[in-house]
């Protein structure tokens, strides 16, 4: 049996290997650095859960968000954001299902994560 698809979105390289770390377990991950490939591989892929930044190169993660709430298909799926920026997670807090503020845990990631599999 595979494990289920997870995206982690975010440009920084050693979060990313982080974040893939804690949930390579109960995922297969794909990760995504960049705001237009995330919105490329949304229109052709749905996974389990993702993992969103919110500063990101070319499209930020809360428009990513909101097109991720705006399509039936993918409406669903558990976004976790992790963000250094309390604030601006405050402001759209209630599109996602939990927020991190970085540094992130990878215990509580991977806990979390495992929980929404």
């Amino acid at each position: 049996m595979t494990n289920p698809l997870a995206f982690i979105i975010e440009d920084d390289p050693q979060l990313s290997t982080i974040f893939t770390i804690a949930i390579e377990d109960d995922f297969e991950v794909q990760a995504i650095i960049d705001g237009d490939d995330a919105l490329a591989r949304l229109e052709k892929q749905t996974p389990r859960l993702i993992l969103l930044d919110l500063n990101l190169p070319n499209v930020s993660g809360s428009t990513i968000l909101s097109y991720i709430r705006s399509q039936e298909r993918l409406k669903n799926i558990p976004v976790i954001l992790c963000t250094a920026d309390e604030r601006q997670a405050d402001l759209i807090q209630s599109k996602a299902d939990f927020v991190l503020l970085k540094p992130v845990s990878p215990i509580q990631l991977r806990q979390m994560a495992s929980r929404l599999k």
